[in-house]
């Protein structure tokens, strides 16, 4: 007991408290009861810090944001125009040139000395349209031709039903 009075006279005294204790004086708006402890200032907690014990505020490190992905537009590095045509059904399942299958809706195509895997903007001239190509075949093999599209590639430019058309290659790095 003689504890519990030194720590009630030392301290505070201790009261009871209500629910009516947290209004105003109204009764309407409650109180913040957190706005009535006071912080201890900086210099009072120094004073129950031995020097060892203090140490600078750092604030933490800032979060980096990540980088924005820019959508980079190819270069062209070299533009031919000539004669396209195209290649389909009859070769559905046979090997390309660099081994993958050819495969119905495809957007690949066959050049005689591009490398494999070189992305082509291929535009058909008729019609304006265009699609971004992949060569992974080798020809055409018809000495005029420029380029032989897969079926798909030759649908998205719309010369399926003519079997040719003249187009501008631009070749993107």
């Amino acid at each position: 007991m003689a504890t519990l009075s030194g720590a009630i006279t030392g301290s505070a005294a201790l009261l009871p408290v209500v629910a009516s204790d947290f209004l105003s004086v109204n009764g309407t708006e409650s109180i913040d009861f957190l706005d009535l402890v006071a912080e201890p200032q900086a210099s009072e907690l120094q004073a129950t810090l031995s020097p060892a014990e203090v140490r600078p505020v750092v604030a933490p490190p800032a979060a980096e944001l990540p980088k924005p992905k820019l959508k980079v537009v190819p270069e062209v590095v070299k533009v031919i125009t000539g004669e396209a045509s195209w290649y389909g059904p009859g070769f559905y399942g046979n090997r390309t040139a660099n081994g993958e299958v050819y495969k119905p809706g495809t957007m690949t195509a066959a050049h005689r000395t591009l490398p494999f895997g070189t992305k082509v903007r291929v535009t058909n001239l008729w019609n304006g349209r265009t699609a971004v190509i992949r060569i992974n075949d080798r020809g055409p093999f018809i000495d005029h031709r420029v380029i032989d599209l897969g079926q798909g590639a030759a649908s998205d430019l719309g010369l399926t039903a003519s079997g040719i058309a003249q187009v501008k290659l631009e070749v993107l790095r």
